[in-house]
Parts: C-alpha cells; sequence; structure tokens
C-alpha cells in the first residue's frame, strides 16, 4: 500500500534528521517515488505529521501484548525490539516531543500504550488501574529511553541480546512488584 510506503519512509527520515526533515519531497525521495507523490497523499504538512504518527501508533498497536504467564519478559522482550529499531523508536520520540505543541496528535499516539498497561493493572488486581497504568506506561517509557539515548545507552547490555533481555526483565520486574 503507497500510503504505508510513504508513512514508512517518514518515519525512516524523522530517525535520520528529526522533525525539521520531514517535507513532502524528502519523503518523496526516501521512499523513491515520483515528486508529488506524498502530496498526493497529504496535502499539507500538518497531514504528513499526522499520518506519520498515526503510522506508528499502527505500527506499535501490532506488537504483540503481554503474555499473562511472563508478563516482564513479554515486555522485555518487546522493549528490546524497539532499541533493535533504533529507527523507529527515535521518530516515535521526536513524535511525542512534536506532540507537545500539537495536543491532536497526542489522541493518536497516547491511548494504545496506556490502555495496555491499564488493561494489565486491571488484570494484576491494582485499586486504580487507570493511574497504575499511566505510571507504568511512565516507567516503561523511561527505561526505554535511557536505554536509546541516556546513560543506559553507553554502559547497558547491547540491544538483540539475552543479556539485554534479562537486563531489562529484571526492572520490570522489580516496578511490577507491589
Amino acid at each position: 500500500m503507497r500510503k504505508n510506503v510513504i508513512t514508512d519512509a517518514a518515519i525512516q527520515l524523522v530517525a535520520e534528521q528529526g522533525m525539521r526533515g520531514l517535507t513532502h519531497r524528502a519523503v518523496d525521495r526516501k521512499a523513491g517515488l515520483p515528486e508529488g507523490s506524498t502530496s498526493a497523499y497529504f496535502r499539507t504538512r500538518k497531514a504528513l505529521v499526522e499520518g506519520f504518527v498515526a503510522r506508528l501508533a499502527e505500527l506499535e498497536r501490532l506488537d504483540v501484548p503481554p503474555d499473562p504467564s511472563d508478563v516482564a519478559g513479554s515486555l522485555a522482550r518487546t522493549l528490546d525490539s524497539w532499541l533493535v529499531e533504533r529507527d523507529r523508536t527515535l521518530a516515535r520520540y521526536a513524535a511525542m516531543l512534536e506532540a507537545t505543541h500539537h495536543p491532536e496528535l497526542q489522541t493518536i499516539m497516547v491511548h494504545s500504550p496506556r490502555d495496555q498497561a491499564t488493561a494489565l493493572a486491571t488484570a494484576l488486581g491494582h485499586e486504580d488501574p487507570e493511574r497504575a497504568g499511566a505510571h507504568f506506561t511512565a516507567f516503561l517509557e523511561g527505561l526505554l529511553f535511557y536505554r536509546l539515548v541516556g546513560g543506559g545507552s553507553t554502559v547497558g547490555p547491547k540491544p538483540g541480546t539475552e543479556e539485554s533481555v534479562r537486563d531489562l526483565k529484571n526492572a520490570i520486574e522489580k516496578a511490577l512488584r507491589p
């Protein structure tokens, strides 16, 4: 589907150049499409940004939800895969920063991870699952950010390794304790 080709190219472009590099022409070049292709699907820059953010949210929803028999392990594997898929994760953080200035982007981005965390908190029996879900989402985002670009990126285990998954699982298990 051409729309996915365009938004996937936009994700790569934002990962490489940040939001300032996101232009219709740059996406056309990145996707290997004739000039004007991106603007045929996304008439304005705002529409292009919303399209790329919606694609990020769609890809995130396609990730496997936590396995109830090994919540920490399945979340650790998901986070580790996001560290391996560095470009997508960097683009996601760029979009999150952009959303601080464009509230319409927040509604696209925020619901999927928080809803999953709320469902998990409900399953674990938290008395206020929405608040617990929000806190757990913040914890996971912080852990991911720390390992991606923070101090953990220089001293943490290499993403895509068993050691990385073990390290993440250990942190998540501690966060899940009552």
